[in-house]
């Protein structure tokens, strides 16, 4: 025997597969929660496809990808943390660490009492097949002596750079700068970046004055 179920329009006991009420003709209302589950589920699937798996980025050196053997295997002693004029390959897209500078500010834009700026020029290839976006803010995550920092507006300003804001097209490049402000005795800069923001895998690069 079918499972009966009410209709909630008259109270008449109907089949539960029957999409229609057949004494009063109302519409059985579709359950919404199931769908919201599987949509959820998808966008979970999708963030775990860019963001996940043990890939991380390669030195490259010349023009080539190092830290992998002659059957192409990674090396296990392969460097995660780069430095000023290291790049780094990850899903196509190279990241150098060009120069870290320190600055009094200029054009009459100075830090804080007690405190200096610190520019952080990068150069960002994009050999995929796929614009990528860089935001100065969401792209990158800074820490100066392990304690987490922020952008300073007033930092880039005083570069003669441009900041790393904007698209880079399939083959293309961008250079420009992310600015911080830390105390004057700073000692270690450390610069994260994400060329997808909603992946987990990121370049990791450091500085130390």
């Amino acid at each position: 025997m079918a499972k009966m179920v009410k209709c909630k329009a008259c109270g008449q006991e109907i089949a539960k597969s029957a999409k229609v009420c057949p004494k009063c003709g109302a519409k059985r209302k579709k359950h919404v929660v199931l769908g919201v589950l599987l949509i959820l589920v998808g966008v979970v699937l999708i963030a775990a496809a860019f963001g996940g798996g043990k890939e991380q980025p390669k030195k490259v050196n010349d023009g080539s990808i190092q830290g992998e053997d002659d059957n192409n295997q990674p090396n296990k002693n392969e460097p995660t943390v780069f430095g000023v004029g290291e790049s780094a390959e990850l899903n196509d897209v190279i990241v150098t660490l060009v120069n870290v500078k320190e600055s009094s500010g200029a054009n009459y834009i100075t830090p804080s009492e007690g405190k200096v700026f610190v520019i952080c020029e990068f150069e960002i290839q994009n050999n995929s097949k796929a614009d990528i976006a860089v935001s100065s803010m969401m792209s990158f995550e800074a820490y100066i002596d392990d304690y987490s920092t922020s952008v300073s507006l007033s930092a880039l300003t005083s570069s003669d750079k441009p900041q790393l804001d904007g698209a880079i097209a399939p083959g293309k490049k961008m250079n420009g700068v992310v600015g911080y402000e830390a105390p004057s005795d700073w000692k270690t800069i450390e610069v994260r970046f994400k060329s997808n923001v909603w992946s987990s895998k990121e370049y990791l690069f450091e500085y130390t004055k």
